[in-house]
């Protein structure tokens, strides 16, 4: 009985040729037409195989399907009604398709694609790059305002001596060597601008300075403020006591220390009290960091001079007794490590996330990091272009370039 089956359809295809080859009449390719009778051949004459058969045989049954012009055509006959795409034109038309496999519906699968990825991997911010200057700006103003304050509670230098520091101790004193040093640091400052301006991520880099200088500042304000220390240089000018801390005289004290840019060589810096940590060492380090992390790698004579300028700077700080020692070893061990840390954090994108085995989520600062840093795709490259728009013949013979 199976066996007659399979003759029946065999000899239902090969009329399905042959009709196809006599001219008899059919609307689409596949389709079956009449029944007729005649030789299996192919079209060059020869006997067609069963492998042909197989490929002419037509994939779905079909039905007419409605256009939109008012005509038919085949299409896949369907068997149960599915809610499946319609675009808008068909809607509109009132067509619908229903498509099976297997004589079963099919339903529509909705897959959730990704959101498409930032065409930018180091997006500029420029408004958190204002919002970190304003945060630097405060608490520049809140450290300035601890000194303002501390002037007050420092020991009198004709009573209490200086503590005893095993360098300063054993170096002898150059009354001008503070001046020197606050020359090295405007240089070194000017240079870190230079460097920062011509950088390709340059909103990025400033964004990063004001962020770990802020967080300097603040804690130097609370370190002041809570620890006064007798003064390491007893013939340092000092301006007299006023013997009360009101809002004015605070705020004149601010302007007056903010208006020097809190350096001793324009006359400015007249307050005393601000050893832990120093002031001079932060910047100093600081700068070094700078330029040895952005500038370019292949740039070594930079980095060196940087790195010199910096250790002769702090030098002359110790040498002028405008710090006690531990005042710089301080300084220099936080600025180093907020500086690492920091860049730690923001290189990687892990770490950026308040995990339970992330143990660097527990700094204080670190949900401001994430704020500023959550939209950096990973290591800022050291690429460099001119940040004018003009010359435009410069920008169009020096692109951008990487280290």
């Amino acid at each position: 009985m199976l066996h007659f089956k399979k003759t029946i359809w065999l000899l239902k295809l090969i009329k399905m040729v042959l009709d196809a080859k006599t001219g008899v009449g059919h609307n689409d390719y596949g389709s079956i037409g009449g029944v007729g009778g005649g030789e299996v051949s192919t079209s060059d004459g020869g006997k067609m195989t069963q492998s042909d058969l197989y490929q002419r045989q037509p994939l779905l049954p079909q039905e007419p399907w409605p256009t939109k012009n008012g005509g038919t055509v085949l299409g896949p006959v369907t068997t149960a009604e599915t809610d499946f795409f319609e675009d808008d034109d068909d809607r509109i038309d009132g067509l619908k398709r229903n498509v099976i496999n297997g004589g079963g519906s099919v339903t529509a699968i909705d897959i959730d694609l990704p959101h498409p990825l930032r065409d930018e991997k180091f997006p500029k911010e420029k408004w958190k790059t204002f919002i970190a200057f304003i945060i630097l700006v405060s608490n520049f103003i809140i450290t300035t305002a601890s000194l303002a304050v501390v002037h007050e509670w420092v020991p009198d230098k004709n009573k209490y001596s200086p503590l005893p520091d095993v360098i300063l101790d054993i170096i002898p004193t150059f009354p001008g060597a503070l001046d020197i040093s606050e020359v090295i640091i405007m240089i070194s400052t000017n240079v870190t601008f230079l460097v920062i301006v011509m950088h390709k991520h340059r909103f990025i880099v400033f964004r990063r300075v004001f962020l770990i200088l802020a967080v300097l500042y603040l804690m130097r304000s609370v370190t002041m403020y809570v620890t006064v220390l007798p003064l390491s240089n007893p013939s340092y000018y000092c301006s007299p006591k006023a013997n009360s801390t009101g809002f004015l005289l605070i705020a004149k004290r601010v302007f007056q220390l903010m208006s020097g840019f809190g350096l001793s060589i324009n006359g400015k810096h007249t307050y005393c009290g601000d050893f832990i940590y120093s002031g001079h060492t932060v910047v100093l380090v600081l700068c070094y960091l700078i330029i040895n992390e952005y500038s370019p790698k292949k740039v070594v004579i930079l980095h060196w001079a940087s790195w010199t300028a910096s250790f002769l700077g702090i030098c002359f700080v110790l040498l002028a007794r405008g710090h006690y020692t531990v005042d710089v070893l301080i300084a220099y061990y936080v600025t180093t490590r907020i500086f690492w840390v920091y860049h730690t954090l923001a290189n990687h994108k892990k770490l950026k996330q308040a995990t339970v085995d992330n143990c660097l989520s527990r700094i204080w600062w670190f949900r401001i990091f994430c704020y500023f840093e959550g939209n950096v795709g990973g290591p800022v490259p050291r690429q460099f272009n001119w940040p004018l728009p003009w010359p435009r013949r410069f920008l169009a013979k020096h692109p951008n370039r990487d280290s």
